[in-house]
């Protein structure tokens, strides 16, 4: 069994899917870290999703029905993967989830699933499907992600809550969860969208003073006490909301690493304060967009 990497190497590789380093100059320091290629390779594996543990809600699960579907973005359709109950004529409360920056990937899709089997209508953006969608090879995801125009993704964001609001089987009320890149995403998107009734933001990027101000939705806002690059800029977050008299929650668990939810990560899933925190995302969508009722 592949020992858990250490802390110096799970900073490593978040500076790296982050973009502050290119994968030579990543490669190059985890080898030196690991003292060996054949180490480095070994904990290059341990450090990496894993997506065959993405399944806890089976794409074929007989009480869900997923499909693809597309709406009218700013700039051309979006598709993304649209999740509820297989039970007919019941209108539910909606969610937008916003992918990390590895795109709508199978974790991303398995997380759209988690929240249809708790009765949510769900919809898992595909945010590059200007650029032909989300490809396989996760760098290439990172790299195009880095390309997008945020003003133009979160206008693409903007127009999935109106679809949503709109789809016959929803009842008009509209939530958002976003990780990562995604979490500071439902950041903007809270600040952008007067439709949207809730934002759920796991160790997202914070909003700068002036964005902060033009919130208009409810932030659950959700942290890795070990993240210190996004736990930098938490207290001005903090602060500029309460300034604004912005209503929102914070939590920070102790002792996660950024990413704490992604179970396809075993290096940084942390079980603990992954259901802790979906267990808050579950009960603030639901007391901000509706009871949410059973998927059959």
């Amino acid at each position: 069994m592949t020992p858990r990497p250490d802390r110096s190497a799970i900073a490593l590789y978040d500076r790296f899917t982050h973009g502050e380093l290119d994968r030579r100059g990543f490669m190059a320091r985890l080898t030196a870290l690991a003292g060996s290629t054949a180490a480095a390779q070994a904990l290059l594996s341990a450090l990496s999703n894993d997506y065959a543990r993405a399944a806890i809600v089976a794409p074929d699960d007989r009480r869900l029905k997923i499909e693809t579907a597309t709406y009218a973005g700013p700039d051309g359709p979006v598709k993304g993967l649209l999740a509820r109950g297989a039970a007919e004529g019941r209108r539910r409360p909606a969610v937008v989830v916003i992918h990390e920056n590895r795109g709508l990937n199978p974790h991303i899709q398995d997380v759209c699933r988690r929240l249809a089997v708790s009765g949510f209508m769900v919809f898992g953006v595909d945010l590059l499907s200007p650029v032909g969608g989300t490809p396989e090879d996760e760098d290439a995801a990172r790299e195009l992600i880095g390309g997008l125009d945020p003003a133009k993704a979160t206008a693409m964001l903007v127009a999935a809550v109106s679809f949503l609001q709109q789809h016959p089987e929803a009842n008009g009320s509209v939530g958002a969860v976003g990780f990562c890149w995604g979490g500071g995403m439902a950041n903007r998107l809270a600040a952008a969208s007067s439709e949207l009734k809730a934002a759920v933001s796991y160790y997202g990027p914070t909003l700068p003073d002036e964005q902060a101000a033009e919130v208009k939705a409810p932030l659950l806002l959700q942290y890795a006490g070990l993240d210190e690059r996004v736990n930098a800029g938490v207290p001005a977050f903090k602060k500029a909301l309460e300034a604004a008299d912005k209503p929102f929650e914070l939590f920070i668990y102790e002792g996660a690493d950024h990413a704490f939810n992604n179970d396809a990560n075993p290096a940084r899933y942390n079980k603990r304060a992954a259901d802790l925190a979906w267990d808050r995302t579950i009960a603030f969508l639901e007391s901000h967009l509706g009871a949410a009722p059973p998927p059959t």
